[in-house]
This record gives C-alpha cells, structure tokens and sequence, in this order.
C-alpha cells in the first residue's frame, strides 16, 4: 500500500483495497481490471480524492484521472460536490502597498533617488522614459 497507512484509510477505501488485492491474487498475467472494480475506484476517486485512491488501489493515477472524467462528463474528482456551481466574486482582503524606487547616476557624479507610493504603472514608465531621455 505504499506509503499510506492502514488506520488512515476510510473503510469504504479499505475495502476496496482488499478486493483489488483479492483480484489481484487470482488473475491471470495481463488480465484488465474488471468494470466493477475500475467504477468502484472512480467512485472512490470523487470522495476520496484521485491521488490518494491511485496510490491506495496500486492504480495508475492518470488512467483513473480519465475515468474520472469520462464518468463525471469531464469534471474532475473533487472539482465540486455540488450539482450546480455559481460564480462567487472575491475581493481581496489584504491591500497590497506599491512602492517603487528609482534611482540615476549620471556620469558626472550627479544622482537622483525619487521613491513613488501608491503609484500608476503608467507613470512610472512615462518617468523612466524622460529621466532616460534626460528631459
């Protein structure tokens, strides 16, 4: 089972390990999994998440992935338990403090430093551009 622990599991994926290790046991080389155990790990998928149902059942994660797909008509597992999903809009919380410094050396020694706070992207390149120019 890798690196994931026996008690970790849920018992519905626990389960589903010892069946896929029974049928395991008891195939013959080169046999595919059978239909029944691959809707049970997609089922698994969407409540368990993919990577921890790959790595429980000994499965290849993007071939579950696509099941996954297939099955929930292209959402991903864990996308959203809801049936329906409605757009929310975020606004940020923390306010970001824009600062910049610029600062020039002309070749006679002469320097300018000028620090800008809450400023516009705009003018700060149209001062970039005439200190450049030395307007």
């Amino acid at each position: 089972m890798g690196g994931i622990r026996r008690r970790d599991l849920s018992r519905e994926l626990d389960g589903a390990v010892a069946r896929f290790r029974e049928w395991r046991r008891g195939r013959q080389p080169g046999t595919r999994i059978p239909d029944g155990l691959w809707a049970l790990a997609v089922r698994l998928a969407d409540s368990q998440g993919l990577n921890r149902t790959a790595k429980s059942l000994g499965l290849d994660y993007n071939a579950l992935k696509k099941r996954v797909a297939r099955q929930n008509g292209g959402v991903r597992a864990n996308a959203g338990r809801a049936a329906t999903s409605t757009f929310v809009e975020v606004t940020p919380v923390v306010s970001v403090s824009r600062e910049c410094v610029i600062e020039r050396e002309c070749r006679d020694g002469a320097r300018m430093r000028i620090q800008l706070q809450g400023y516009d992207a705009a003018d700060v390149v149209e001062l970039g551009c005439r200190l450049w120019n030395g307007e």
